[in-house]
């Protein structure tokens, strides 16, 4: 039978244990906000460092809209090209509005004659004006003369443009059909970002992948009544590209749908004039490598490199790292921003592909015939 001392020793014991366990706990921050948390990996894995891709590699999809307040931002920009060995990068910022296209295709221009081109943004505070298609129409055909060589089109359609009547103007609107049209008989490319992530259109709540991006910018969220429901804008596009075979149409950032890559493969079949690009979603088309992996195989003639971001060869790199290589658990956030909590892994893709998603399939595209001797 245990003694009574050996008995108080034990509780003593235990009571120290405890003691010590409360005093690392208190020493913790038991409150921590999931916001605030920022873990540092432990995963000891290959870590490949590409300063510049196989290829050279053309930006279908960017924003350099500051330069025009800014014009020495462009030089900066082409620095950080040339470190990357980007040849072209596309900004989708060519305003249509009182002509501000103009000074955007100077500027580019002025830095550089072929390491940039403009995309044409639609004004869409003219819906309500007559013949708002046709007009627009022969402003674009009037842009391309100038030097615009593609159309953008912002989610804000589908999503926040409204007519006289308080309409939301949904994507199909016929009064745009002469837009779409023009852009084919010109044989220019429409880079059109329609709805967003699946995530964005759910509520702010513990369910939500993307909290930690919805938390920092609530603004981003199209969930509730007043936005239409997201499988029903992107039915209205794919009405707009059934309706218009003969115009290309580049899908921003995969379709808008990489979480669905699936149902992005049915639009790709059956529509020939669709394209993608990877803008701003390796976030997403990471975390499911194998699958991500075979539909950029299956579909290598039809997606194009993007990133959404200014050029900047950090960026830059972890792209290339990814298409490029077969490392795991890469974070993405340096190619873009905290887009969700999870890892990404390489999709170490044949040269034959690389080269396409690259620049070969933007060339196509553009209406380019061949990259410059430099590179």
């Amino acid at each position: 039978m245990m003694n009574m001392n050996y008995q108080v020793a034990i509780v003593a014991g235990a009571l120290l244990i405890v003691a010590h366990s409360n005093s690392l706990y208190s020493e913790s921050d038991a409150n921590l906000r999931l916001l605030d948390w920022k873990p540092k990996s432990q995963m000891d894995v290959p870590r490949t460092n590409i300063i510049k891709p196989k290829f050279p590699v053309i930006d279908i999809h960017n924003h350099l809209r500051r330069s025009v307040e800014d014009p020495a931002l462009m030089s900066t920009y082409l620095e950080e090209m040339d470190k990357a060995g980007i040849w072209m990068c596309i900004s989708l910022d060519g305003a249509g509005k009182d002509d501000l296209y103009l000074k955007h295709l100077e500027i580019a221009k002025n830095t550089s004659p072929y390491r940039f081109s403009i995309f044409y943004r639609v004004d869409w505070n003219r819906i309500d004006e007559p013949n708002f298609g046709e007009n627009e129409a022969q402003k674009l055909h009037k842009a391309y003369d100038q030097g615009i060589r593609g159309l953008k089109i912002s989610k804000v359609l589908g999503l926040a443009v409204k007519d006289k009547t308080n309409k939301l103007v949904t994507v199909d609107d016929p009064r745009i059909d002469p837009v779409w049209a023009k852009c084919g008989e010109l044989g220019i490319p429409v880079l059109i970002h329609i709805s967003d992530p699946k995530a964005f259109f759910d509520p702010i709540d513990e369910f939500n992948e993307r909290y930690d991006e919805l938390a920092a910018h609530p603004e981003w969220s199209f969930h509730g009544d007043k936005f239409p429901p997201r499988e029903e804008i992107l039915a209205a596009r794919n009405r707009v590209i059934a309706r218009h075979p003969n115009t290309k149409f580049i899908g921003a950032h995969v379709g808008n749908a990489p979480e669905e890559l699936g149902i992005v493969g049915i639009w790709l079949d059956r529509y020939p004039n669709f394209y993608v690009e990877i803008g701003a979603r390796i976030s997403e088309l990471g975390r499911q490598p194998y699958t991500a992996r075979d539909f950029m195989i299956k579909y290598q003639d039809r997606v194009l490199f993007g990133t959404d971001t200014p050029p900047n060869a950090k960026a830059y790199s972890l792209y290339f790292r990814f298409l490029e290589t077969k490392d795991e658990y890469i974070d993405p956030t340096e190619a873009h921003h905290l887009q969700g909590r999870w890892k990404i892994y390489g999709l170490h893709l044949p040269d034959e592909v690389l080269e396409k998603v690259y620049y070969k399939n933007a060339l196509k595209v553009l209406g380019l015939s061949a990259k410059p001797a430099k590179f």
